[in-house]
């Protein structure tokens, strides 16, 4: 618990938690906040056990790579329900940015968990959508666009769209 930046009165907490992924590393650490303006009514009361989940959570993505993994970072997107095969129902008051929506990049993670793609094959097909050689070099407009058409294509019909993605796990073309 940050001691310092609690407020027992006011039902604010913030903790701090630490993993480790074997006994000699560094550690990856993860804060937590909760009050009440940032829970939901369903768990007045529970705030300390909110901060202290939050602050587990973030160091074990922080640890194993993982962009999203609660409901609470989604934010409210119609992209986030759009698929009945979503398994995140999102909603108001996300933090998965500043504008509380969720990056470019956690939406398209989303996307790939949630459908089951194969996250080398979609940075491929992002690339070629985009034009670049690259998904970096893509303009963040290119990219929105290219994340809401993956998204429909594969709300629609994720077998046609995983025929697609095969397709680009063929090598390249030797040029002479």
């Amino acid at each position: 618990m940050q001691k310092d930046l609690c407020d027992p009165v006011s039902n604010r907490w913030v903790f701090r938690a630490t993993v480790y992924k074997s006994p000699g590393s560094k550690g990856f650490v993860g804060y937590g906040d909760a009050d009440p303006s940032n829970t939901s009514a369903l768990v007045r009361g529970a705030e300390m056990r909110m901060a202290e989940t939050r602050a587990v959570n973030r160091a074990l993505r922080k640890a194993y790579g993982i962009g999203l993994c609660s409901v609470e970072e989604l934010g409210s997107h119609p992209f986030l329900t759009a698929s009945p095969r979503n398994k995140y129902i999102a909603g108001p008051g996300g933090i998965g940015s500043l504008n509380s929506q969720p990056s470019l990049r956690d939406k398209l993670c989303l996307l790939i968990r949630n459908y089951e793609l194969d996250p080398t094959l979609v940075k491929r097909y992002a690339a070629d959508f985009c034009g670049t050689e690259t998904l970096r070099e893509a303009s963040r407009d290119l990219v929105e666009t290219f994340v809401s058409t993956i998204s429909e294509e594969a709300a629609s019909n994720r077998a046609a769209l995983v025929c697609k993605l095969k397709s680009y796990n063929q090598p390249e073309e030797v040029r002479p």
